[in-house]
């Protein structure tokens, strides 16, 4: 017995040994951050607590929707749908053929305002059922040949509009250049020509960093298939903002694109005659076009969305608070001492 308790003992002291092999421990280093006991907020959900969280929110959020929604109905817009009205009846059944062939699309639209619209007025096209956000559309482009053109022969990401049937890079190359609206507008009032500035309506990042002051449009439309607007070939690129704003795809089958401002007042009850060219093919795929004029307030355009949300968190929480006070009352029950959670016991409480 006491042989063997001696064994045991030199066998413990040699495990000890610094020359014996030491087996390597997956235990991490001890920190208050690893073992999670940094100071921490832990708040005690009580009635009063969670009605005056949802009181407050509701204090915040429903003023803040009213003044989204008053700002949002400042905005003055009128909006107008010509894809149908601008064909023949007689072609009304046959829209595509109408629209691809060599026939004056020339078509003459009014829109009436229904209240004093500000200078400036924003002229926005409006395009439904229109996927810009398909993967191979958005890829379909060379930012590098846009930028320089040092960078003309850069389209291999461009495929299938990126060589010209006589050959030579299509500058710019791809289908979203390829595809750019071409549907034109002129406006006239009471006889009189409304101007409408297309200066400006491009972001300053894409004129002064994405299109390039050297880049001139080169075998446009030269793919075989023309698809939508013919460039001047003698303006640069960061030049063409008509361009620029069609390049910047939209998130959302329906989009709004900027196409010019109107920086004259319009009154109330007055007649705008538009003069368009239906150039723009949608039909192929059930599209819609619209024509929009809008206003524009501290908000920003006509969206209600924003001021609803507001309110429908605001009156939630309102109700939750209203709803939680009357349930306190009425059959209030009873807490338990705080005191005895274990982060409030000291380290030697039992």
């Amino acid at each position: 017995m006491s042989s063997h308790t001696a064994s045991s003992s030199n066998g413990g002291n040699g495990s000890g040994d610094s020359g014996a092999p030491r087996r390597n421990s997956k235990r991490p280093k001890y920190s208050k951050f690893t073992q999670q006991e940094l100071p921490a907020c832990k708040p005690i959900l009580t009635p009063r607590w969670v009605v005056s969280a949802f009181l407050i929110i509701a204090i915040v959020f429903i003023p803040i929707g009213i003044a989204c929604l008053l700002g949002s109905r400042d905005v003055v817009e009128v909006a107008k749908q010509y894809d149908t009205d601008c064909i023949p009846p007689a072609n009304r059944s046959s829209k595509v053929q109408y629209i691809q062939s060599s026939a004056n699309k020339t078509c003459t639209i009014s829109m009436t305002i229904p209240k004093r619209m500000k200078k400036p007025i924003y002229v926005y096209y409006q395009l439904d059922n229109f996927y810009q956000n398909h993967r191979r559309y958005v890829k379909s482009r060379s930012d590098e040949q846009l930028k320089s053109s040092g960078k003309e022969n850069d389209t291999s990401s461009c495929k299938p509009e990126n060589t010209a049937v006589g050959g030579g890079a299509i500058v710019p190359c791809g289908l979203i250049a390829w595809s750019m609206f071409n549907d034109t507008y002129n406006f006239s009032r009471q006889n009189q020509e409304l101007i409408v500035n297309k200066k400006g309506i491009a972001w300053k990042s894409d004129k002064e960093k994405r299109f390039g002051k050297d880049v001139f449009p080169k075998n446009f439309q030269g793919g075989g298939l023309q698809g939508g607007a013919i460039l001047n070939d003698t303006v640069p690129l960061n030049e063409q903002e008509d361009l620029m704003v069609w390049m910047r795809t939209a998130a959302l089958p329906t989009f709004r694109k900027l196409y010019g401002k109107i920086e004259v007042d319009l009154e109330a009850n007055e007649v705008i005659n538009v003069t368009l060219d239906n150039n723009y093919n949608t039909y192929s795929f059930n599209g819609k076009k619209k024509l929009v004029l809008s206003t524009t307030s501290w908000i920003g355009g006509r969206n209600d969305f924003l001021g609803i949300a507001y309110l429908t968190v605001g009156m939630i929480c309102l109700a939750l608070a209203m709803g939680f006070t009357a349930v306190y009352f009425i059959k209030p029950r009873r807490l338990g001492d705080p005191t005895f959670l274990s982060w409030n016991r000291g380290p030697g409480s039992q």
